[in-house]
């Protein structure tokens, strides 16, 4: 329960508390772990509180992942008082949920720069500090990582490996391929699995059952303590039936032990454990440390603990922008565009109601997506698959062999993960699946883990596969209707961006495009901008300064497709003008930019400009800074252009 004597108001509307009261919290008194270990239980308490209106404060001003870093300031306390970090490795999946671990490791003073452009990053980044093992941001490779580290031969004995995953991130294959290595090798390995009954949304499958069935049964190990402690009792044979009682036990074991699944991978089992009790957990995590051997630790917390709109709403304040904290409200933005997500969403119900076949699939991104409404309108077309991109791309192939049409809703950087079973399972058998990509191209504050910025390079290699980009809201619609109406010859990708549309008027019914073909949008006789994507617009801005601060005209084309690429209208393009501009929310390597480069290359004549993201990885940030940046900004393209015009 929350502890609703704690006042999480503000001064200044969300701000952060004046220094002079915040030189009085216990907090302030945190450079690094060590200093956790003076503390005695009531100031512990006292911190939690602290660390939790910390948090608040500044979320509430620079947005991020509220309720999962709510959920887990005791277990965090807990675990960097028993642990000697740095030199004992803690290894967070995901990383979502690490703000009290970087309050606890010497970044209390650059908290407020949380996911702001330059500030600190809201993932572990260990060009940040010494005390972030590893860089993450995509689920379910934490044990991975680990088991590396436990069985690096010249590790250290005393050295403590501790992971800590959520139940949601064990829907993902990569977890269990790990646990099933780590019980077969034996490491000293501790796993703790944070169970909050959620990823992003409420979890899904047969795993989740199974750890709900363990919360309501959190009696064994004190049973098997017990039980073994009455048979050594007896005299003369106790102890031998100790032993002879181990085979009969695991017998019953499928029946009575709640971590049977576990202790059946060869992990010890322990807890479920209270994760909101400090003490409990360093208990519990000390003890598996001394135990030795791979050891789950079951630790029960709270999803938004501590701020009840929440811990009402944990799936709203998972990753959540500004917002009031007095009622919880987000702040609303001015611009009352529609996102690419919400029309998504809407087309897709648009189209379901048309077409029977029609399915959609996501992967514990039901919100994130834009797909709640459609699975409470078609719940027998939907499915969540959770945090299974593999899964969900393979599932989909199985689908549409049956016959169905379905459309497989991912973020961009999260398709990745299935980069294989797009090609064996999909690209080569031809299969009709719609892939609907999100967040294509930058994302902005979450960084480099999820900016989608490699997809039209690595889905444009693939055979079969056509690759679609819209410039606008209303060119989404006219895709999504293509991609289900059209008869391709194998699988469709759909790319927008994170946010708000153009705000273009939307027609009643989207219209078909022919595929390959490119849009002209405008005419002139000296350079020629080809864009794809949000690019489109910014093409068409740097053509407008171009035409206003010089006498060079500009060709305006919206590419639409990636692939196949419109051959013939680069071909007659190429024949009218001297430069060449391709702009492209992507890597610049393997992109539209180089599919241009080809075709040019056939013919000769132009010089080619191309415009995208450098082969590097790109910081978070507000994503007008990082345009700015990195020179994809209408005012820097424009000048960038004129300067190659003049030479």
């Amino acid at each position: 329960m929350s502890d609703s004597s704690f006042d999480y108001s503000l001064p200044g509307s969300g701000k952060l508390v004046e220094d002079k009261v915040a030189r009085q919290w216990i907090l302030d008194q945190i450079d690094s772990p060590t200093d956790l270990k003076k503390l005695k239980p009531v100031e512990l308490k006292q911190l939690a509180k602290e660390i939790r209106k910390e948090i608040l404060a500044v979320i509430a001003t620079n947005g991020g992942h509220l309720a999962p870093n709510l959920g887990v300031v005791e277990l965090t306390i807990g675990l960097h008082r028993v642990l000697d970090c740095p030199n004992d490795k803690l290894i967070w999946d995901v990383g979502h949920q690490t703000y009290t671990h970087k309050l606890l490791t010497g970044r209390r003073q650059q908290f407020r720069t949380l996911r702001v452009f330059q500030g600190l990053s809201g993932f572990p980044k260990r060009e940040e500090s010494c005390y972030d093992v590893f860089d993450t941001g995509h689920a379910s490779n934490s044990i991975s990582v680990a088991l590396g580290l436990a069985l690096a031969p010249d590790r250290d004995p005393e050295q403590a490996v501790v992971v800590v995953i959520g139940d949601g991130a064990l829907t993902g294959g990569m977890s269990w391929e790990a646990l099933n290595q780590a019980g077969h090798l034996k490491p000293d390995l501790v796993v703790i699995l944070n169970d909050n009954e959620m990823s992003i949304n409420g979890n899904v499958g047969a795993l989740s059952c199974y750890l709900n069935r363990i919360r309501l049964d959190p009696a064994y190990n004190k049973l098997k303590q017990d039980f073994e402690e009455a048979l050594r009792k007896i005299p003369a044979v106790g102890e031998r039936m100790v032993h002879f009682g181990e085979s009969f036990r695991n017998a019953l074991k499928q029946y009575l032990v709640p971590g049977m699944l576990f202790e059946e991978l060869g992990f010890k089992y322990i807890g479920p454990i209270d994760g909101h009790n400090i003490q409990a957990v360093e208990s519990s995590v000390s003890g598996a440390i001394k135990i030795g051997g791979p050891i789950i630790v079951h630790i029960l917390t709270k999803k938004g603990k501590g701020y009840l709109p929440a811990e009402n709403s944990p799936d709203r304040f998972h990753g959540t922008g500004a917002f009031d904290i007095k009622t919880g409200s987000k702040l609303v933005n001015v611009n009352k565009t529609p996102t690419y997500t919400s029309i998504f969403g809407k087309t897709m119900i648009e189209l379901a109601k048309q077409n029977p076949k029609i399915l959609a699939i996501t992967a514990a991104m039901t919100d994130g997506t834009g797909l709640r409404q459609f699975s409470q309108l078609f719940p027998d077309r939907f499915f969540d698959v959770g945090i299974a991109e593999q899964h969900a791309v393979t599932f989909a192939a199985g689908l549409a062999l049956a016959g169905w049409q379905p459309v497989v809703a991912i973020y961009s950087t999260f398709l990745q993960r299935a980069y294989d079973q797009l090609i064996e399972d999909v690209c080569l058998q031809k299969l009709p699946v719609v892939f609907a990509l999100d967040r294509g191209g930058l994302v902005g504050d979450d960084g480099p883990t999820h900016h989608g910025a490699f997809d039209l390079s690595y889905l444009s290699q693939m055979p079969h596969m056509t690759v679609m980009a819209p410039k606008d809201e209303n060119e989404l619609r006219a895709m999504l209707y293509t991609a289900v109406k059209e008869q391709f010859d194998g699988p469709v990708t759909i790319r927008y961006p994170r946010g708000c549309g153009v705000g273009v008027k939307l027609d009643k019914q989207p219209k078909l495009l022919k595929i390959g073909k490119a849009e002209l949008l405008q005419e002139g006789k000296d350079v020629a901008i080809l864009a794809v994507g949000r690019m489109v617009k910014v093409a068409s801005q740097a053509s407008d300064i171009l035409r206003r601060k010089s006498s060079i005209t500009s060709t305006v084309v919206n590419a639409r497709f990636v692939k196949p690429i419109d051959h013939q209208l680069i071909k007659e393009i190429a024949k009218n003008h001297s430069l060449i501009v391709t702009l492209e929310e992507n890597t610049t390597i393997g992109g539209f930019g180089a599919a241009v480069a080809q075709v040019i290359s056939k013919i000769g004549g132009s010089r080619l400009l191309n415009f995208g993201l450098p082969d590097k990885f790109v910081a978070h940030g507000n994503i007008d800074q990082l345009f700015e940046c990195l020179g994809l900004s209408a005012s820097s393209i424009a000048e960038q252009i004129f300067n190659n015009w003049e030479s």
